[in-house]
């Protein structure tokens, strides 16, 4: 259905080729509230350190927490590009903080127009 604002709509052509990239969704864990004190500062510890070894491998482009977020279950967000999602599962899974079921993980397909997003080497 045509609506006359439609004329005011910017348009433009669709991108030809997309960057892809597997999106991880860090959603709290079914242990996250069985884990306090030392155990919680030694899974953070690693769980940052397990992010640092994907990124130094190539396979993380960018990963950080949220705040704000409308569901306190979300907790953060980490980019990768594997090339698939079983892989990038695999990748995420090996995350002390989800093994120890702190951390659990929602993975899909994210497009990006080609060469609209850019990370530093």
């Amino acid at each position: 259905m045509k609506h006359d604002d439609d004329a005011a709509l910017p348009t433009a052509e669709p991108p030809l080729e997309f960057d892809v990239y597997e999106l991880v969704l860090l959603r709290r864990g079914d242990r996250a509230t069985a884990i306090d004190g030392d155990e919680l500062e030694r899974l953070q510890g690693q769980h940052l350190g397990h992010l640092a070894a994907m990124k130094d491998a190539g396979h993380l482009r960018v990963a950080g927490p949220l705040s704000e977020q409308p569901d306190d279950d979300w907790r953060g967000v980490s980019l990768y590009q594997v090339g698939s999602l079983d892989e990038a599962r695999r990748l995420a899974e090996s995350d002390p903080s989800v093994r120890a079921g702190r951390l659990r993980v929602d993975v899909m397909h994210w497009y990006t127009e080609k060469g609209a997003v850019t990370f530093p080497q």
